[in-house]
């Protein structure tokens, strides 16, 4: 038994990193069945670079990642849709560890540690204690790292009227996982299911990754 596998990739001016993420994705052990690369209204380079790879353009004029992301959502055709971001660098397993748990176990999305590739501290543990505080928070019950996860398709149709709209409003992440949550959705979170993606926000916008996201991770925890 297999499962097909879409992968998708928010993109807004990421013409500096979304030829490498995609030079990752096809090097892959295990290709990915279809790559949507949804553009969110770029107006650099990143369609003319995305479109010399073998992947699908979607657009999305509303900008924000959460439209971006249930875009790219809506258009897969796979029986799993797995994200990472454009500044993401997927190690050659990431797709066939995605194809490996949703054949060998009952779950419905799966989650990881991420690596900053371009910070001095370059390891999974600052991540998994994100992770792991969050599941502790939520009384056993795990979230999600956007950059790195995965969701049954069939899932995403019973939440996807139920996430927020907003970027502003709520954490898109932990949005996601808490609906999955109510619907009795089941999320597994392996170590060994990590990405690099870049740590340009940390080091470009530190008020804001340590401020703006964490009150909207207590906003959203709280809805």
């Amino acid at each position: 038994m297999s499962v097909r596998v879409s992968l998708i990739i928010p993109a807004y001016n990421e013409e500096a990193y979304i030829g490498q993420c995609l030079e990752s994705v096809m090097q892959q052990k295990d290709l990915p069945d279809e790559v949507i690369v949804v553009n969110n209204n770029s107006t650099d380079q990143t369609v003319e670079i995305a479109s010399r790879f073998p992947v699908r353009i979607v657009h999305e004029s509303k900008r924000g990642i959460i439209h971006a992301r249930n875009a790219g959502f809506d258009a897969a055709s796979g029986d799993v849709i797995a994200r990472c971001d454009a500044d993401s660098v997927l190690p050659p397993q990431w797709i066939r560890r995605v194809r490996e748990h949703f054949v060998s176990s009952p779950i419905d999305a799966l989650t990881g540690p991420i690596v900053f590739y371009d910070l001095p501290f370059q390891s999974t543990i600052p991540m998994e204690l994100y992770l792991w505080t969050l599941y502790l928070l939520q009384r056993g019950k795990h979230t999600l790292c956007g950059t790195n996860m995965a969701l049954r398709t069939s899932l995403w149709g019973c939440v996807k009227g139920m996430v927020g709209a907003a970027d502003s409003q709520v954490h898109d992440d932990s949005d996601l996982g808490k609906q999955i949550h109510k619907v009795g959705g089941c999320i597994c979170n392996d170590r060994r299911f990590f990405c690099y993606t870049s740590g340009r926000r940390i080091k470009g916008n530190p008020l804001s990754f340590f401020g703006e996201y964490p009150v909207r991770l207590v906003k959203t925890l709280l809805r």
